[in-house]
C-alpha cells in the first residue's frame, strides 16, 4: 500500500464520525459569512504538526454548544424544580458567589456587546457573530442565574444541568484559550484587546463557577434540625459526587473499619417509603379499575369481578421514571459504537508513519473520554433501575400483605399462609429484578441491529451470512425459552407446595415431637422436593444449552462474515483494521447476545409472578357492606333474616347458618348456648362479617371487641398485649389486670407485665393466653364485645372470678354490650337473655325463666347437663338453684320428674338435690350470696396482690427469662472458608473441580482464535492484494473455527457441571436441614419464631436452587477471562505491564474495602427479611381478631416500617455497590488508555494486528474485570445463605430418635408403670429447674390427677415424659426401662397424648390420624366411631379423605379435640395423657371425650392434667404441684379429708365442698 493510500485512508478515519464535504459544505459558508472568515481550513486544523481550530469556529460552534444545552435542559429543570414545592434555602457563601460571578459574567458579556455596537456606530462594522454571540452568552447567564434563584426558592443543594453548562462551556472555551494566549504572546493584532480581556475574564469566571459547582449547598432550613447521622446521603451530595457515588464513600469506609450495625444504614427517602408507595399503588388501582368499569361492553356480566392487570397498575406508578433510566440506558448504548470507531482510527494511524502524532494522542484521549462517560452514565442508569426495583418490590409487599388483612374466608383456603408468603419474597423480588432484564431484553436487539449496520459499512453484503446465522438460531432460542418457560412455571407449583407443607410443620412442630411423626412429614416434603428437584434437573439441561447457543451465536456470526468476506472476492483483506474493528463490534453484539437468554428466562419468571399476584389480587375480600350501621335500630346488635355461608370446599356441601333473627340492646349481657358443632362460633363470624352473607341484614352500632376460642396472642410483651395500640391509662390498666385474674401470674412471670410473649403464646399456658386476650377485650374503648366461649380455658374459681368482676352485671364490662358464648350453666341466671343455637340456627331466645317455663330446647340442654355422670361432683350450689328454678315452673317440674324416672334411684343425682333443697331453710339467692362470701374470703385473696405503680416488677427481675425471642444471630468479618467447604463437599469434588478446567479450556480457546486471528491480519496487511491468492484462507477459517467450537463446547461443559452440581448441592443441602430442623429441640422452636426458621427453609433455599449456580458460572467463566485477558494483553503490549501492576493492586485493595462492607449489609439484609415474614405469618393467624378490632391500618403500617428495614440494607448496599464499579471501571479504563498510548508511541514498532489485538483486549478488560470484583462480591454475599443454612444444620440437636441395640420390646410399656426418682428439668441453660427433685410412682392401670396453680409445673411433667424436656437431674423408668436410655421414638410412639391445643394440618382427615398408613380402614373408622365423628366424617362427600383446610380450620374445637382423641384411639398405648385436652372445649364434647376415654383405655394408666377438678374427682390419686414439686400425692378422698390441704382449698374455691 502506498502512501498516499495511507493518507488518504488516515484522513477518511478521521473524519468519518462528521457529515460529508457535500452535506456541510452550505452549512460551512453561512457560518463563514457569519465569521467573516473561513469557518475550517483543514491544513491548519487537522493536517498540522499542532491542530488550529479558527476563529471562526471558536467564537461560533464551540460558543453555541454549551448555551443550547443549558436551553435545552433548562424546561426539564424547572419542571423537576417545581414538582419539588417550594423549601427556602439559606444564603451561603457558595451561593452567594454564584450569584456574584453570574452577575459580573452577565456584566462582561453585555460589555462586549456594547463594544460591538459602539464601534459599529462609529463606522466600524464587525461581522455578525460579533453581536451575535456576546448576546447568546448573556442570555444564556442570565438564564443560569434564574435557576439558581429558582433552585434556592425550591430547596435545591446542586444542579446537574447548571453544572453541564459550566463543564461544556470550560471544555470548548480550551481551544480559544489556547489562541489567545498564543496571540497575545506573540503580538498578533488578529484579535482585539477588549475581546482577549473580556474572553480571559469569562473564561476565569467559566472556570471558578466550574468549581463552585463541584460543592453542594447548605440543607433547607425547614430540615436543619430533622437531619440526623444516618439520613440519605445522596440528597446532601453534589452533582459530581452523585455520578461518581463519592456520598456513598462514608459507609464503604465505615464497613471497612468497623462491623456495620442496622443502626449505621441510612434512613430511606421518602420516595422508597413503603407507607408513600402503598398509598400510590392504590390510587393507580382505584384508576386501573375505574377504567376497566368504563371500557366495559354493554351486555356484559355486571356481578363478574373486574379482573385489573397487575402489570397495568405497575406501569402506571413507575413508567415515567423508568423512561428516564431508559433514555440513560439508550444514550450508554450508544456511547459504545464510538470505540470500534476509534479503535479503526488507531490502527489506521499505526499503519500511517506521516501522520501527525497528535491524532494519536487525540484517539487515545477520546477513547479514555467515551469509556469515562459510558461508565458514569450506565451506573446512573443501573442505579436508578436498581432503586426503582426496590420500590416495586416494597410495593408488591405492602400490597400483598394489605390484600391478606381483607381476603375472604373463600379466598384464604385458595392461598394459604405459605403460598402468601412466597408472593411477598419470591415473586415480588422476581418482578423487581425484572426491571433491570426489560432494557436489555428490548435494548438487545437494537444494539444487534446497529453493530450489524457498523458491520455492513465494513464488510459490506457478507455479513448478511452472519445475519442468517442469526435468524436460523430464533426457532431454537423460541423452543428452549418455551420450555424454560414451563418449568419455572412447574417449579413455583412445587415450591408453594413444599413451603405450605414446611410452614405447617414448624407450625405445628410440638405436636409432630409429641406423636414421633416428624418423619412422615419429611418424607411428604422430600416427595415434593423430589419433584421440585426434577423440574430443576431439566432446567439445569436447557440452561446450560441455551449458553451454548448463545455463546456460540456471536462466534457463528463472525465465522460466517469473515468466511464470507475474504471467499466471495480476491480483492476482500481481511486486514488488522477490518478484523478488529469487526471483532470490537461483534464484541459489543456479545453482551446482549449472552444476556438475552438470561432477559428472556427473567421475563417468563416475571410472567409467572404476575399471574401468581393477578390472581391472588383478583381474590374476593371480605364483604365490607355484609355487617353496616344502622342508628335507626334501636339495639347494639341486630340480625334479621341472616343466612350465612362459609363457601364449598371440593364441592362438598358448605356449613351454612340459617334463619337468623336476633336483637341485642345496648348495654346487655347476652348468653349463646348450644352444643359441639351447634354454630355458636360460626354465629360470632357471621356478626364479624367473616362468613359470606347470602340473604338478610347484620346491624352492629359501635366499636367491637373479640375475644375468639383460640387465644392468638402477638411476639410482643404482655402489656403490649393488653394495650394493644391504645393510649396507656395506669388506673384502667390496673383494673383489667385485676378484674382478669392476672396478678398472680405477673407476680410469677420473670419479666413481669415486661415478659416478653413467645410466638403464639408458647411460653404461657391456655388459661394465661385466654386471661390475657380478655384483658385485651376489656381494655380497649368497644361499645360490643364478643366472648367466645373464654371461661372454659380457665380453672372453676378463676372463671368465677372474671365473671363476676370482668364480665358479669357488676364486672368492669358493665356498661358495654357483652355476648358470650358459654357453656358455664352457673352463670346464665345472671345474663339478660339467651340464645339457644341448633344445627346453625336460633331456634329459641329469652330470659333464663322464660326458657325454662317454655320446656324446650334450653330446658333439654340443662337436663343433659345435669344428669351428666361425670358432673356428680359439679357446684352443688350451682345445681342447687338449676333444681330450685326448674321445681318453680310447671314445664321444669315434669322435666324433672322424666329425668327422675330415667335415674336408678331415688338417693340418686336429682333425689340428692331434692333432698338438700327440702331441709334447706334458704333460697337460691342464699346459696348465691354464700358463694360470692367464700369467693370473697378464699379465692380473692389468691386472685388479687399489689400492683407497683412502677410497674409489675423491676428491671432487674427482667434480667433472668424475660427476653425470650433472642435477636437473629449475626456473622461478623470474613465469610469462613469452612462455609465455602461446606458447599463445596455438597457439590462434589468432580463436580467442584471440573467447571474451572472448562472454563479456562474455553478461555484459552477464544484467546486462541483471537490471537490466530491478529496473526492473519498483520500477514493480510503485509502482503497486500498481491499475493493474497498464496495465503492459505480455508486454513485460516478452520483454525478459526475449530477455535470456536472448542469455546462453545468447553462452556457448554462448564455450565453443565455447573448447574447439575449446584442442583445437587441444593438438594443434599435441603434434605440436612429438613432432617436437622425436625431434630432440633423444642427450646429451640421456643426461642425462633417461625418466620426466622421458615426464612431459611423458602428464601436462603431459594438462593441455593436459583442465584449461586448462576452466580458461581459466571464468577468461574469471568475469572478464566480475566486471566487469560491479561495475558494476550501484556504479551502483545508488556510495556503495558507498568500500569497494570499498580491498577492491579488497585483492584485488590478496592474490592478488599468494598467486600467487607457488601458482606455485612448483605447479612443484615438477610436479617431484615426475617421478621417480615414472621410478622405477616403471625397476622394471618390472627387476622379476625385483626378485623374485629379494626386494627388492619396499624398492623399495615408496622409491616410497611419492617418492609421499609429490609429496604434500606438493599439501598445502602446498591449505593455502595456502584461505588465500586464505578472505581473499577475507571480503572480499567486506565489500562485500555495506557494499551492505547503505548499503540501511538511505539507505532513503528508494532504490527497493526498486534495493535488491533491488544487494544480489543483492553477494551475488554474493563467489562470482566469489574465483573469479576462484582461477581466474586456477590458470590460472597450470597453465600452468606449457605452460612446461615449451615448455622441452623449445626445446632444442638435432640437425642436419637432410634439408638441401635437399645430398641425395647414390641410390648413395652406392657405394664404402665411410672416411676420418677429425684427427678429435675429445666427448659434451657441458664433458667430456674421447672420440676424439682420428683420422687413418685405411679402404679400400672392407675388414674392420676394432677392439678396445681398457673406455673406450678403441671404440663412442665408431661414434657418431662415425651422428652420434649430432658432431664437435669434423676431419671424416669416406664416399666423398669430409664427412658432416658432409649431413642425419642421408641419412647414417643408409645405413648399417647390428647394435647390442649388440637393441631390438624391440611390434607386429608386420614393423613391426619394415621400419617403412617399403619393402620386399616377399619381401624381408622373404628376409632372415628369411638370418637363420636363417624357419623359426621360419612356425611362428607370424601369421607376418609375429607380435606382439612390448614390449622383445621374447617372444623370446629370440639371437632379437633375429637380428632385428637381418634388419634390415642388408634395408637392405643398403655400410657395415656390428657395435658389439659378439654379446657377449650364445651361440656358435651368433655362428656364424650371423658366416656370415650373411661371404656377405651380402661386398663391404661392415665395422667390428666385438668382446669376443672370434676374430671379428677373419680381418680384414684391426685397428684397436687406447687412451684415444680409435689406438695400432695394421694386419693382425693383422701386429701379431702384434710381441711389444711392445698387440693382442699382448690376444691373450696371450685365450690366442689
Amino acid at each position: 500500500m502506498n502512501n498516499t493510500d495511507e493518507v488518504s485512508d488516515s484522513v477518511e478515519t478521521a473524519t468519518d464520525l462528521a457529515p460529508s464535504e457535500e452535506d456541510a459544505g452550505e452549512t460551512r459558508d453561512r457560518i463563514s459569512k457569519l465569521c467573516g472568515s473561513p469557518f475550517w481550513n483543514a491544513s491548519l486544523s487537522w493536517d498540522g504538526d499542532l491542530p488550529d481550530m479558527g476563529i471562526c469556529m471558536e467564537r461560533t460552534v464551540l460558543i453555541w454548544g454549551p448555551c443550547i444545552l443549558l436551553w435545552a435542559l433548562a424546561p426539564l429543570q424547572v419542571y423537576l424544580l417545581r414538582r419539588r414545592g417550594l423549601c427556602y434555602m439559606p444564603w451561603t457563601c457558595l451561593r452567594i458567589t454564584k450569584v456574584v460571578i453570574s452577575v459580573l459574567l452577565i456584566v462582561i458579556a453585555g460589555a462586549e456587546l456594547i463594544w460591538a455596537l459602539v464601534l459599529s456606530a462609529q463606522g466600524f462594522p464587525l461581522p455578525s457573530n460579533e453581536y451575535l454571540a456576546p448576546v447568546i452568552l448573556m442570555s444564556s447567564y442570565t438564564l443560569q442565574l434564574g435557576l439558581v434563584l429558582l433552585g434556592r426558592h425550591h430547596g435545591e443543594k446542586s444542579s446537574g444541568v447548571i453544572y453541564c453548562f459550566w463543564a461544556a462551556l470550560v471544555v470548548c472555551g480550551v481551544p480559544q484559550f489556547i489562541t489567545t494566549v498564543l496571540y497575545t504572546v506573540h503580538r498578533n493584532d488578529q484579535l482585539h484587546v477588549l475581546l482577549v480581556v473580556t474572553f480571559l475574564l469569562q473564561y476565569i469566571g467559566a472556570i471558578s463557577l466550574f468549581i463552585v459547582n463541584c460543592f453542594v449547598d447548605n440543607p433547607p432550613e425547614s430540615k436543619w434540625f430533622n437531619k440526623s447521622k444516618s439520613s440519605f446521603p445522596e440528597y446532601d451530595a453534589s452533582f459530581i459526587s452523585r455520578m461518581t457515588f463519592h456520598w456513598a464513600n462514608g459507609m464503604v469506609w465505615r464497613g471497612y473499619k468497623t462491623t456495620l450495625k442496622a443502626d449505621d444504614l441510612w434512613e430511606l427517602p421518602s420516595r422508597i417509603r413503603a407507607t408513600n408507595l402503598d398509598r400510590e399503588w392504590d390510587i393507580a388501582w382505584q384508576s386501573e379499575l375505574s377504567a376497566i368499569t368504563q371500557r366495559k361492553i354493554p351486555g356484559d356480566d355486571v356481578t363478574a369481578l373486574p379482573k385489573v392487570s397487575v402489570l397495568r397498575v405497575l406501569l402506571r406508578l413507575f413508567f415515567l421514571p423508568f423512561f428516564m433510566a431508559t433514555l440513560l440506558y439508550v444514550a450508554s448504548e450508544l456511547m459504545v459504537f464510538a470505540t470500534p470507531r476509534l479503535l479503526s482510527a488507531l490502527i489506521s494511524f499505526t499503519t500511517d508513519g506521516n501522520e501527525p502524532a497528535w491524532h494519536g494522542y487525540l484517539y487515545a484521549l477520546l477513547l479514555m473520554l467515551i469509556t469515562l462517560l459510558t461508565t458514569f452514565v450506565k451506573n446512573i442508569f443501573y442505579y436508578i433501575d436498581q432503586t426503582l426495583a426496590t420500590q416495586l418490590r416494597s410495593t408488591i409487599m405492602s400490597a400483598v400483605y394489605r390484600k391478606a388483612l381483607v381476603l375472604s374466608n373463600s379466598s384464604r383456603r385458595e392461598s394459604t399462609v405459605g403460598e402468601i408468603v412466597n408472593l411477598m419474597s419470591i415473586d415480588s423480588q422476581r418482578l423487581s429484578d425484572t426491571l433491570l432484564y426489560i432494557n436489555l431484553a428490548w435494548g438487545a436487539p437494537i444494539v444487534i441491529s446497529l453493530a450489524l449496520y457498523e458491520l455492513w459499512q465494513l464488510l459490506g453484503p457478507s455479513v448478511l451470512s452472519g445475519l442468517a446465522v442469526l435468524i436460523l438460531l430464533i426457532p431454537i432460542n423460541s423452543v428452549v425459552a418455551n420450555k424454560i418457560k414451563n418449568l419455572q412455571t412447574s417449579q413455583m407449583k412445587f415450591k408453594d407446595k413444599r413451603i405450605k407443607l414446611l410452614n405447617e410443620i414448624i407450625n405445628g412442630i410440638k405436636v409432630l415431637k409429641l406423636y414421633a411423626w416428624e418423619g412422615s412429614f419429611a418424607k411428604q416434603v422430600e416427595v415434593i422436593r423430589k419433584d421440585e428437584i426434577s423440574v430443576l434437573r431439566k432446567s439445569a439441561y436447557f440452561q446450560a444449552f441455551a449458553s451454548f447457543v448463545w455463546l456460540a451465536t456471536p462466534y457463528l456470526v463472525a465465522l460466517g462474515s469473515f468466511a464470507t468476506f475474504v471467499m466471495v472476492s480476491e480483492e476482500n483483506v481481511l486486514d488488522a483494521k477490518t478484523a478488529f474493528v469487526a471483532i470490537s463490534l461483534f464484541n459489543i453484539m456479545r453482551m446482549p447476545i449472552t444476556q438475552l437468554p438470561a432477559s428472556i428466562a427473567q421475563a417468563i419468571q416475571a410472567n409467572v409472578a404476575l399471574k401468581r399476584l393477578g390472581k391472588y389480587f383478583g381474590s374476593s375480600n371480605i364483604d365490607l357492606s355484609a355487617v353496616c350501621q344502622d342508628t335507626e335500630e334501636n339495639s347494639a346488635v341486630a340480625v334479621h333474616g341472616g343466612q350465612f355461608s362459609w363457601g364449598a370446599i371440593n364441592d362438598e356441601e358448605p356449613w351454612t347458618l340459617k334463619n337468623i333473627d336476633m336483637t341485642v340492646s345496648y348495654k346487655s349481657l347476652v348468653a349463646v348456648v348450644g352444643s359441639v358443632g351447634s354454630g355458636k362460633s360460626s354465629l360470632f363470624s357471621a356478626l364479624l362479617g367473616e362468613m359470606q352473607k347470602e340473604a338478610g341484614r347484620v346491624i352492629i352500632n359501635g366499636r367491637v371487641a373479640y375475644v375468639s376460642q383460640q387465644a392468638w396472642l402477638q411476639n410482643a410483651t404482655l402489656k403490649d398485649n393488653i394495650i394493644w395500640g391504645e393510649p396507656l391509662d395506669e388506673e384502667k390498666y390496673r383494673k383489667v389486670i385485676e378484674a382478669c385474674a392476672l396478678l398472680p401470674d405477673l407476680e410469677m412471670l420473670p419479666g413481669g407485665d415486661l415478659t416478653e410473649i413467645g410466638e403464639k403464646g408458647i411460653n404461657l399456658s391456655g388459661g394465661q393466653k385466654q386471661r390475657i386476650s380478655l384483658a385485651r377485650a376489656a381494655y380497649s374503648n368497644a361499645e360490643i364485645i364478643l366472648l367466645d366461649d373464654p371461661l372454659s380455658a380457665v380453672d372453676a374459681h378463676v372463671g368465677r372470678h372474671i365473671f363476676q368482676n370482668l364480665i358479669g352485671p357488676k364486672g368492669l364490662m358493665t356498661g358495654k354490650t357483652r355476648i358470650l358464648v358459654t357453656h358455664a350453666i352457673w352463670v346464665l341466671p345472671q345474663v339478660d337473655e339467651i340464645f339457644v343455637v341448633r344445627d346453625g340456627s336460633v331456634v329459641e331466645r329469652g330470659t333464663y325463666n322464660q326458657l325454662l317455663s317454655q320446656g324446650g330446647n334450653f330446658a333439654q340442654f340443662l337436663l343433659q347437663h345435669i344428669n351428666t355422670k361425670d358432673s356428680i361432683d359439679e357446684e352443688d350450689n350451682e345445681l342447687d338453684e338449676l333444681c330450685d328454678q326448674l321445681e318453680g315452673t310447671p314445664s321444669g317440674q315434669a322435666l324433672l320428674r322424666q329425668l327422675s324416672r330415667h335415674s336408678k334411684a331415688e338417693d340418686g343425682r336429682v333425689g340428692t338435690i331434692k333432698r338438700r333443697r327440702r331441709n334447706s331453710s334458704t333460697g337460691s339467692s342464699r346459696h348465691h350470696s354464700e358463694s360470692e362470701n367464700e369467693l370473697t374470703g378464699s379465692s380473692k385473696n389468691l386472685l388479687k396482690g399489689s400492683l407497683p405503680a412502677d410497674g409489675i416488677k423491676s428491671n432487674d427481675a427482667k434480667k433472668n427469662g424475660q427476653i425470650l425471642i433472642h435477636e437473629e444471630k449475626v456473622e461478623i468479618g470474613k465469610v469462613k472458608w469452612k462455609v465455602y467447604q461446606f458447599y463445596a463437599q455438597s457439590i462434589g469434588l468432580v463436580a467442584a473441580s471440573l467447571p474451572i478446567i472448562f472454563y479456562i479450556i474455553a478461555q484459552v480457546c477464544q484467546a486462541g482464535s483471537n490471537v490466530w486471528l491478529a496473526q492473519y491480519s498483520s500477514e493480510s496487511t503485509a502482503v497486500g492484494n498481491e499475493t493474497m491468492a498464496d495465503f492459505d484462507r480455508t486454513g485460516f477459517l478452520l483454525g478459526y473455527g475449530g477455535f470456536g467450537i472448542g469455546q462453545s463446547l468447553f462452556f457448554y461443559l462448564g455450565s453443565l457441571v455447573t448447574w447439575t452440581g449446584t442442583m445437587m448441592a441444593g438438594k443434599n443441602i435441603h434434605k440436612r436441614l429438613l432432617e436437622n430442623v425436625l431434630c432440633l429441640p423444642m427450646k429451640f422452636f421456643d426461642t425462633n419464631p417461625s418466620g426466622r426458621v421458615m426464612n431459611r427453609m423458602s428464601k436462603e433455599m431459594d438462593v441455593l436452587d436459583s442465584v449461586l449456580p448462576m452466580l458461581i458460572g459466571a464468577t468461574l467463566t469471568c475469572f478464566a477471562q480475566v486471566l487469560t485477558t491479561l495475558i494476550v494483553i501484556i504479551a502483545s503490549t508488556p510495556i503495558v505491564l507498568v500500569v497494570i501492576l499498580p491498577v492491579t493492586v488497585a483492584y485488590y485493595y478496592i474490592q478488599k474495602i468494598y467486600i467487607s462492607t457488601a458482606r455485612q449489609i448483605k447479612r443484615l439484609e438477610s436479617l431484615a427479611k426475617s421478621p417480615i415474614f414472621s410478622y405477616f405469618s403471625e397476622s394471618l393467624q390472627g387476622v379476625s381478631l385483626i378485623r374485629a378490632f379494626k386494627k388492619q391500618d396499624d398492623f399495615v403500617k408496622e409491616c410497611q416500617r419492617k418492609v421499609d428495614y429490609a429496604a434500606k440494607a438493599f439501598v445502602t448496599n446498591l449505593a455502595t455497590n456502584r461505588w465500586l464499579l464505578v472505581r473499577l471501571e475507571c480503572l480499567g479504563n486506565l489500562i485500555t488508555f495506557a494499551a492505547a498510548i503505548f499503540a501511538v508511541s511505539g507505532r513503528e514498532t508494532m504490527h497493526p494486528g498486534v495493535v488491533g489485538l491488544s487494544i480489543t483486549y483492553a477494551l475488554n478488560v474493563t467489562v470482566i474485570l469489574n465483573w469479576l470484583v462484582r461477581m466474586t462480591a456477590e458470590v460472597e454475599a450470597n453465600i452468606v445463605s449457605v452460612e446461615r443454612i449451615r448455622e441452623y444444620i449445626e445446632e444442638e440437636q435432640e437425642a436419637p430418635w432410634k439408638l441401635a441395640g437399645k430398641e425395647p420390646a414390641k410390648s413395652w410399656p406392657d405394664q404402665g408403670c411410672i416411676t420418677f426418682s429425684k427427678y429435675e428439668a429445666r427448659y434451657r441453660p441458664g433458667l430456674e429447674l421447672v420440676i424439682k427433685g420428683i420422687s413418685c410412682k405411679i402404679n400400672p392401670g392407675e388414674k392420676v390427677g394432677i392439678v396445681g396453680r398457673t406455673g406450678a409445673g403441671k404440663s412442665s411433667l408431661t414434657l418431662c415424659l415425651f422428652r420434649i424436656v430432658e432431664a437435669a437431674g434423676g431419671s424416669i423408668d416406664i416399666d423398669g426401662k430409664d427412658i432416658s436410655k432409649i431413642g425419642l421414638h421408641d419412647l414417643r410412639g408409645r405413648l399417647s397424648i390428647i394435647p390442649q391445643d388440637p393441631v390438624l394440618f391440611s390434607g386429608p382427615l386420614r393423613i391426619n390420624l394415621d400419617p403412617f398408613s399403619a393402620h386399616s380402614d377399619e381401624e381408622v373408622w373404628q376409632a372415628l366411631e369411638n370418637a363420636h365423628l363417624k357419623d359426621y366424617v360419612k356425611s362428607q362427600t370424601h369421607a376418609l379423605h375429607t380435606a382439612i383446610d390448614e390449622g383445621g380450620a374447617n372444623l370446629s374445637v370440639g371437632q379437633r379435640q375429637l380428632v385428637c382423641l381418634a388419634r390415642a384411639l388408634l395408637r392405643k398405648s398403655k400410657i395415656l395423657v390428657l395435658d389439659e385436652a378439654t379446657a377449650a372445649v364445651d361440656l358435651d364434647t368433655d362428656d364424650l371425650i371423658q366416656a370415650t376415654i373411661r371404656k377405651e383405655f380402661a386398663d391404661c394408666t392415665i395422667l390428666t392434667i385438668a382446669h376443672r377438678l370434676n374430671n379428677i374427682m373419680g381418680s384414684d390419686r391426685v397428684m397436687v404441684m406447687d412451684k415444680g414439686k409435689i406438695a400432695e400425692f394421694s386419693s382425693p378422698s383422701e386429701l379431702l379429708s384434710d381441711k389444711n390441704s392445698i387440693f382442699y382449698g382448690m376444691a373450696k374455691d371450685a365450690g366442689l365442698v
